[in-house]
């Protein structure tokens, strides 16, 4: 069974104009939503075998709240910044890992949970959370075929 989990990073702060866009920090809603959505994930049981990130501070930030929840390690990815839906998709299944997550940014990350589901989530507001899983082992099928199951949960 293949299980991929889309994490799209935390609210940012958009208070510091000087700061380059990758250099983003989290907002303090964002530091409260990591973490509570992180918890949110763990109780459904799910254990990443690695969180993928991109290197954008904050998503960074997003991923080590879920990865200190979840007690997995970050591995950075700078080609999640910015990056398309196939992108990210192609990146997950790079791993070769049953268990996924990635966390990385719009529009990007509202496409391939849009793809994923048939268009029924049309968007991934911050730090939300949407989990695909495939009864196939095998990312090559997995990534050619519609999800056996998926869920959604946003922060509250």
């Amino acid at each position: 069974m293949i299980r991929l989990v889309l994490v799209r990073h935390a609210k940012s702060d958009w208070g510091d104009s000087s700061l380059d866009d990758h250099d983003r920090p989290l907002n303090d809603r964002g530091m409260r939503d990591a973490p509570r959505m992180a918890a949110r994930l763990a109780a459904t049981g799910f254990r990443p075998d690695v969180i993928l990130s991109s290197t954008a501070l904050r998503a960074r930030t997003t991923a080590e709240a879920f990865a200190a929840e979840l007690g997995a390690a970050v591995s950075l990815d700078p080609e999640l910044y910015g990056a398309p839906a196939s992108k990210i998709l192609e990146a997950a299944a790079a791993t070769r890992a049953q268990a996924v997550m990635v966390v990385a940014h719009d529009p990007g990350m509202s496409a391939l949970a849009a793809r994923l589901s048939d268009d029924d989530i049309a968007h991934m507001p911050t730090c939300a959370v949407a989990t695909f899983i495939w009864a196939q082992d095998d990312w090559d099928v997995a990534a050619a075929v519609d999800p056996d199951n998926w869920t959604f949960d946003v922060p509250r």
